[in-house]
């Protein structure tokens, strides 16, 4: 199982709906309980992106082990691959 590290803005609509599908997603699936995510906030924690060389411009964006997987405006389809991904070895 890879770490997922999620960036988020506390004000943006998209990151909600993706916070209550990953929710969600958890109540269907419990193998997804156990994924690893660390959430970032980038009003609070501005400089963890630059520290960990992570590049994005959108939120949410989501990186699986280091490398993004979505970027932007998701789907309930979108952040079930990411825990998909983050599950396969």
């Amino acid at each position: 199982m890879k770490p997922v590290t999620m960036f988020i803005l506390k004000s943006c609509p998209h990151c909600k709906n993706a916070l209550s599908w990953m929710e969600e997603l958890k109540k269907e699936n419990s193998e997804y309980k156990e994924v690893e995510i660390t959430i970032v906030d980038e009003e609070i924690q501005p400089d963890f992106a630059r520290q960990h060389n992570y590049k994005y411009y959108y939120v949410p964006t989501y990186f699986v082990d280091g490398t993004k997987v979505h970027e932007g405006v998701p789907t309930k389809d979108i952040v079930q691959d990411v825990f998909e991904t983050s599950l396969k070895d």
